[in-house]
């Protein structure tokens, strides 16, 4: 179903109930986003006022939002004190769709819990973000990869750790009306070139860097970096797995599909 048809969400979530829904339904992919902005806010924004809606009051629902709807900043970005500012489609559409379930929660009796997800790694991809287009690069061969913008630090996190981090948060605690918005990363940040190298020690072959003109982002910011206590203390959430452990993986089950291969 098409999260932007209203009478769909309500009559399947009518006929479920929820309890609890999580809710991942987005377009992600900023480059992607960029090119669709109606097509993104209309999903992301939209899509989860359609599902406030549809929800029963009582209900949790907890929302992936996202890093990106920080302001560029140098410090790990917390909750509580660092500014908001997205700087793309993606983190605008992702903000205000924040914004909508801060309003909700004080109109209707909803657990709300916003997740503000850091950048996902590892088995499962199925967009051309950094590390799938590196390994893409080097599972056709290349071992000079041409890459963009290789100075942005970000917080890569395993995806398994981050559905263990949307679990702990949906599972967590009695529900009760309120917002609570927790970042989901951890807390260390890596530029293109340390993923490289990290990716060379995986693979046991030297990997070198030509930076692409075509393959640089007119807006990209410098850092991101999640501050953790907050979901260590209320959800007992923590990574358990590195930077590393997900490029291992990724280089032992290497599952992209063949359109995230081509692009390589």
């Amino acid at each position: 179903m098409d999260i932007r048809d209203y009478p769909a969400v309500a009559h399947l979530v009518g006929s479920v109930d929820p309890q609890v829904v999580i809710h991942l339904a987005a377009m992600h992919f900023i480059p992607e986003c960029e090119r669709a902005p109606d097509e993104t806010i209309s999903i992301n924004t939209l899509g989860t006022v359609n599902l406030l809606r549809a929800v029963r009051p009582g209900a949790r629902v907890v929302f992936a939002s996202t890093a990106a709807v920080y302001a560029p900043d140098a410090q790990p970005h917390d909750e509580a004190t660092s500014p908001l500012g997205p700087t793309d489609i993606y983190g605008l559409s992702k903000l205000h769709a924040e914004e909508y379930i801060r309003y909700w929660s004080r109109l209707t009796p909803i657990d709300a819990r916003i997740v503000r997800l850091f950048n996902v790694v590892g088995p499962g991809e199925t967009n051309p973000h950094l590390v799938p287009a590196i390994l893409a690069q080097v599972l056709q061969g290349a071992r000079r990869l041409k890459l963009g913008n290789c100075h942005p630090r970000r917080d890569f996190i395993h995806v398994e750790d981050a559905a263990r981090g949307f679990a702990a948060v949906a599972l967590n605690g009695p529900i009760e009306p309120g917002l609570d918005i927790v970042n989901l990363g951890t807390g260390r940040s890596y530029s293109v070139t340390e993923i490289v190298d990290q990716l060379s020690s995986v693979i046991g072959e030297p990997l070198t860097i030509e930076v692409d003109p075509s393959r640089m982002r007119p807006t990209d910011r410098p850092f991101l970096s999640a501050a953790t206590a907050r979901i260590r203390e209320r959800y007992g959430w923590s990574p358990s797995k590195t930077l590393a452990d997900a490029l291992r993986d990724l280089w032992q089950v290497p599952d992209l599909p063949p359109a995230l291969l081509a692009s390589g």
